[in-house]
């Protein structure tokens, strides 16, 4: 349901679109299928009178309670809420702890924990993109519920803030309960009292009541006031002609195209960053060729070439970077146990480094410059020998400047073969999928920084989404036909939630290091930058498969979520049978028995106190006015993960100049390369990573540690119920994350984020693990 709004701006008319009005916002319901009604922004020149006219509405609805800073728990909270300041050890109480305050009369009080589901990825969310959070309440003083009439129990319910959509999850009393799973953006817990346990709908009087985080978000007047006191800027920089595409400004850069549901304040469109602008040159580079399989024997030799090569996208001709003029570079396959030489030749304009991602090898040629080796300069040449000690699926990718020269094209996939004949499951055959973005402007590609990565906060989101290279993904199959997909996620910054579209059924085999203990049945895979998953998937039926990304994203200005649906690629069934008929392999999920051996071994050193502790935090230095006090306004409320990159030229405008990214040993409080971690082969260390909600600008990080494998023992509290071995674990904001790193080969090994823009502001560390 929408409409055209017009207003006047400068002088001119402008249109746009609009919706539902705040008040009726709608929200995720726990079908899966369902789609989420959009609210999209109203006229701009709203007056805050009305914007909190339309709060006090949505509030006045039903009392609710804010955690807010300096709140006070219940004596028997398993949680307390608190200020934005997250304890050393645990997730954010602020973020993840619901303080239930009591309605009338009433003494009683509670908490609720929102404790994550246990999935196979690093956060649970549904196919739809909302995420799915298990409720742990903890009550006390709940009177007899006859005390208040004709009742006989008190029932816990989820609610959208505009009560059009509810969810029963269960009885509760004093004392902890677990109860039910909660699957909206944003939402108020009820406790009622109920005339008995089958009633469908709340109907009794309410006795307890609290707000999610997220209800914390109003809409903000301020970054439209602020920003409306930037000077300067010339007829090239105005909103209205940047909203719907994106030129060059007067400094030469291309400004960011802006996100189609949200508006920006205008003034932040006469900003510029504080370092130059990097395209590469397009003089003599060919057109790119599609990546080439390359099957290499132990022993055999591939040299590697970094160069530009032409692209055409949408009509336009782009100079990007290629390994050996191809885009993604060589898809190479070999078998578990081979050692191959890789001649590497820089022709760009970096100095550079290749890193053989995911794959346990000899330290001297990880390719981590000034740690493993020199970097390369452009014109250069380095060999790398690589072991393939495990199975599975890596990339390869630049260990140097990688905000902008695996953002162009370099990266390629390792597909290792396993020794074991039947290593996976049945299939008919492989397919091996490269998720990436591009950021893209109507007169190109929008530029890197020179001197320092842009988007230093956020991670360069691009508004181009790609699977191997192409905005546009095309495959066929047969009806039946089981295809074993390898997927990496090779993006600066963005998280996919990958599903099928149509009659489609998968489970997750295996991920970066080796299988899980049990396969699982999925409806979605959610796949953070640098992780890889393996699954299987079966085409039931004739018809198109369509292979999409469905997130929930924010609107930072006008306070709401709304979804997002990116189609990354079709699937073309054919009425043919796929032979031999693999139905009954494919329905049966296996528990291999030499990966529950495997893990096994290192049961008895899953409990126990954390050996290490690593906080995950951001230092910032002076940024552009008025960037810091949007970024005040904004950290009322962080979203676990920032799926899209809503806010285009906020994120462009901070660079690496005035942003650092931090780990922090929690003992020794040494920060990023001053951290002195020592280790022997054959430690088994358990460290503890907290990403501090507290920080200006939280948001997710996946950590990659090179070198070596490690299991994901507990998520916030929540103990893994499927293990596997990984090199990279996603780190929500505000979540902790208990790993059991094993220390198998001797060298100087780096750990980091690998959103790109925050291992190049700072957020990495070397460890040494001494034969």
């Amino acid at each position: 349901m929408s409409c055209l709004w017009r207003a006047n701006k400068g002088g001119k008319r402008v249109a746009g679109r609009c919706a539902r009005p705040y008040i009726g916002l709608r929200m995720p319901s726990l079908d899966s299928e369902r789609v989420q009604a959009r609210t999209v922004r109203p006229s701009m020149n709203l007056t805050l009178r009305r914007r909190a006219s339309r709060v006090v509405l949505v509030a006045s609805a039903l009392p609710l309670a804010i955690v807010s800073a300096g709140a006070q728990s219940s004596p028997l909270g398993a949680c307390v809420p608190t200020a934005t300041e997250q304890s050393l050890d645990g997730p954010s109480p602020d973020l993840y702890c619901i303080e239930l305050l009591p309605a009338r009369s009433f003494t009683a009080s509670g908490t609720a924990e929102l404790l994550p589901v246990p999935s196979p990825f690093g956060l649970a969310v549904t196919r739809d993109g909302s995420p799915l959070w298990n409720v742990a309440f903890v009550l006390d003083s709940l009177p007899d519920p006859l005390t208040l009439g004709d009742y006989t129990v008190y029932m816990a319910w989820a609610v959208t803030p505009g009560l059009d959509l509810e969810v029963k999850l269960g009885t509760v009393g004093n004392g902890r309960t677990m109860r039910g799973q909660v699957a909206f953006d944003r939402f108020l817990l009820l406790i009622t009292a109920e005339t008995d346990s089958a009633v469908p709908r709340r109907s009794g009087p309410l006795v307890l009541r609290g707000g999610s985080a997220s209800t914390r978000m109003q809409p903000d007047d301020m970054a439209f006031l602020l920003t409306g006191m930037i000077p300067g800027g010339d007829s090239t920089d105005r909103h209205d002609d940047h909203a719907g595409h994106a030129g060059a400004g007067s400094s030469g850069w291309t400004l960011p195209p802006m996100h189609p549901e949200v508006a920006m304040p205008p003034g932040l469109m006469r900003l510029r960053p504080d370092v130059a602008m990097y395209l590469p040159d397009s003089a003599g580079a060919p057109l790119a060729r599609p990546r080439e399989l390359v099957r290499l024997n132990d022993g055999d030799t591939l040299p590697l070439v970094a160069a530009p090569v032409r692209r055409v996208l949408f009509g336009r001709t782009v100079t990007m970077l290629g390994f050996n003029g191809q885009y993604p570079g060589p898809l190479i396959e070999v078998d578990e146990g081979s050692t191959i030489t890789i001649p590497f030749t820089n022709h760009t304009d970096f100095p550079g480094a290749v890193h053989w991602h995911g794959v346990r090898l000899d330290n001297r040629f990880d390719g981590v410059p000034h740690v493993t080796q020199e970097l390369v300069p452009p014109g250069g040449t380095f060999e790398y020998r690589v072991f393939f000690r495990d199975a599975g699926i890596y990339w390869y990718h630049p260990h140097h400047r990688e905000d902008v020269l695996q953002d162009l094209g370099l990266y390629g996939n390792m597909l290792v073969r396993s020794a074991e004949p039947d290593y996976y499951g049945p299939a008919h055959r492989n397919e091996v999928l490269m998720l990436d973005d591009l950021l893209v402007a109507d007169s190109g590609l929008v530029g890197w920084g020179l001197e320092a990565p842009t988007h230093a906060l956020m991670g360069r989101f691009g508004n181009v989404l790609l699977v191997n290279g192409e905005p546009a993904y095309r495959a066929t199959a047969k009806r039946g036909e089981v295809v074993r997909v390898f997927l990496t996620n090779v993006s600066n910054t963005r998280v996919f939630n990958l599903s099928w579209q149509g009659l489609v059924r998968m489970k997750v085999v295996a991920s970066d290091l080796g299988r899980y203990e049990r396969e699982e049945w999925v409806d979605n895979v959610v796949i953070a930058p640098a992780e890889r998953y393996v699954v299987d998937v079966r085409f039931d039926e004739p018809g198109d498969a369509v292979l999409v990304n469905r997130v929930h994203a924010i609107d930072p200005i006008f306070a709401r979520f709304f979804e997002e649906t990116d189609t990354l690629g079709l699937v073309r069934v054919s009425t043919e049978q796929a032979l031999p008929e693999l139905a009954a392999g494919f329905a049966a999920l296996r528990a291999p028995a030499a990966v529950a051996a495997d893990i096994g071994r290192y049961r008895e050193h899953f409990t126990g106190n954390a050996d290490y502790a690593l906080t995950l935090t951001l230092e910032l230095g002076e940024l552009q006015f008025p960037l810091q006090p949007l970024l005040n306004f904004e950290s009322i409320y962080r979203n676990p993960v920032e799926w899209s990159g809503t806010m285009p030229d906020m994120d462009w405008l901070a660079t690496g100049r005035a942003v650092k990214w931090v780990l922090r040993d929690q003992e020794t409080k040494r920060e990023n390369m001053d951290i002195d971690w020592r280790f022997k082969v054959g430690d088994l260390v358990k460290i503890r990573m907290v990403n501090d909600r507290g920080a200006l600008h939280a948001m997710q990080h996946p950590i990659h540690i090179h070198g070596q494998r490690f299991l994901v023992l507990s998520v916030n509290g929540v103990r893994s119920q499927n293990l596997v071995w990984k090199d990279t674990v996603l780190l929500p904001a505000g979540f902790s994350a208990d790993i059991l790193l094993e220390l198998s080969n001797p060298g100087r090994w780096m750990l980091h984020c690998h959103i790109a823009e925050h291992i190049e502001t700072g957020m990495h560390m070397v460890f040494e693990v001494e034969p």
